[in-house]
């Protein structure tokens, strides 16, 4: 290339690609934002500027590249292909007012990188996000930080894409809302401070979504619109199908840690989950199918659920799982069990976990007549009010509780319950007998 070197080539090749119709020549890594008149620190809203610049980089599929430094600015949208890139940790857009910072439609291969995201906690409109994708293809959001929303942090409404490398900070709302989307993939990200909830994966009707949410950190969700559950859960899945939800670290949640709601063939696998308000994993109401296996929890009101046979919640694998310190109340008090470790309803097996120090009751099996093929084996417990705890309730289906290990029960190792009320005492020892739905074999006591 005789004397030209590596960088001004590739700044020429892409200058050239732009054509006539780009007024900034463009840089190693794209065009620079500078050549639109966009500066770092500049004090006045820089909106116009920017948004120009952001819609010429698009034309030509070419990144738009933003000094470090702060800009002033709100309601930008991206067109197809715009893809914003900034330096990690030093590059900061600021939100000044408008329905959102950033917000596309109807656009394909869009992306935002090494971008800050400061929203000053300006309140945003009802379901909106600082960031708001809405139709979009194919997008990526990597190694940005979105911070202080006035409300939802990210938004995506029927998208495909990723969110990857993200933090989003003391949103007031919801830090990451997926709504009516396909195989979105939410990895790597640190959560902290949300306001109702961490990650919501929702569908308006029950349908495949394939969303996966895994290796994420997520800390302090806390539940300030109220209520007994939709709010304060760090993962909410509500009638999404397949989605799987792994190896997440969860810490601090005022209501669940994962909330699985008319989610059906849910995998819940691998996650860490510690000082959660209420059931700290929850598969509940219409759903068919869940798979929640090699878990830990370490204080909770409840460490596992699977739940709501009465409205078609069935068929799940509970293995493997480590639950402990569960703690004798939930948060909005009520007559809801809590110092419960394992609680399952219908077409379940549970297998091979271990539950530590659960106040009232180490494994329940059925509530009332809602109790129908339940297996319960392999099974540790130790230090519990009741060891495990079957419905003899008028109604109460097929259950076998066989090869369990259970230490420290102090009101029986294995008892007959009525709802929450023990009915018998200790079926191990005697009167098993009497419940022919029962088979009660080759468990110990100590």
């Amino acid at each position: 290339m005789g004397g030209m070197n590596r960088r001004n080539f590739i700044a020429g090749t892409l200058a050239a690609a732009a054509g006539p119709a780009l007024a900034a020549p463009a840089s190693q890594y794209g065009l620079d934002a500078a050549q639109f008149g966009v500066h770092p620190g500049a004090p006045d809203d820089q909106s116009a500027k920017l948004q120009r610049a952001i819609n010429e980089a698009a034309a030509t599929r070419i990144p738009l590249v933003l000094a470090p430094g702060v800009y002033r600015a709100g309601a930008l949208r991206l067109s197809p292909g715009a893809q914003l890139a900034g330096v990690r940790g030093a590059t900061f857009l600021t939100f000044t007012g408008g329905e959102t910072l950033i917000f596309a439609e109807h656009a394909d291969g869009l992306s935002l990188a090494g971008l800050t995201l400061q929203g000053g906690n300006r309140p945003l409109p009802q379901h909106r996000g600082l960031v708001h994708f809405t139709d979009a293809r194919a997008f990526r959001i990597a190694d940005c930080a979105v911070a202080v929303a006035g409300g939802n942090g990210i938004v995506l409404e029927r998208c495909d894409g990723s969110v990857t490398g993200t933090a989003v900070t003391d949103a007031a709302d919801t830090a990451i809302f997926v709504s009516d989307c396909r195989g979105v993939l939410l990895t790597g990200n640190t959560i902290r401070g949300s306001g109702n909830g961490g990650i919501r994966v929702w569908q308006s009707e029950a349908r495949d979504d394939g969303t996966i949410v895994a290796d994420n950190r997520i800390e302090d969700t806390r539940a300030r619109g109220g209520g007994d559950g939709a709010n304060g859960n760090a993962v909410n899945v509500f009638r999404a199908g397949n989605v799987i939800v792994r190896a997440n670290q969860i810490r601090k949640a005022a209501f669940s840690a994962i909330r699985g709601n008319a989610a059906s063939n849910i995998q819940i696998l691998g996650n860490n989950c510690a000082s959660i308000g209420e059931v700290a994993i929850y598969s509940e109401f219409g759903f068919e199918g869940a798979v929640i296996a090699q878990n830990v929890v370490d204080g909770a009101a409840v460490g596992v659920a699977v739940t709501n046979f009465k409205q078609g919640g069935r068929l799940a694998v509970v293995q493997g799982n480590v639950i402990r310190n569960l703690t004798p109340r939930r948060p909005q008090g009520g007559g809801d069990a809590a110092g419960l470790g394992i609680g399952v309803e219908a077409d379940t097996a549970v297998t091979g976990n271990v539950v530590e120090n659960a106040p009232f009751m180490g494994i329940s099996v059925g509530a009332g007549p809602y109790q129908r093929n339940i297996a319960v084996s392999g099974n540790v417990v130790r230090t519990a009010g009741i060891g495990i705890g079957v419905s003899v309730a008028a109604g109460a289906g097929a259950a076998a509780i066989t090869g369990n290990v259970i230490e420290g029960a102090k009101r029986g190792a294995i008892v007959g319950m009525e709802w929450d009320k023990p009915v018998t005492g200790d079926l191990l020892a005697e009167g098993a007998q009497r419940f022919p739905q029962l088979t009660i074999a080759n468990n110990r006591a100590g």
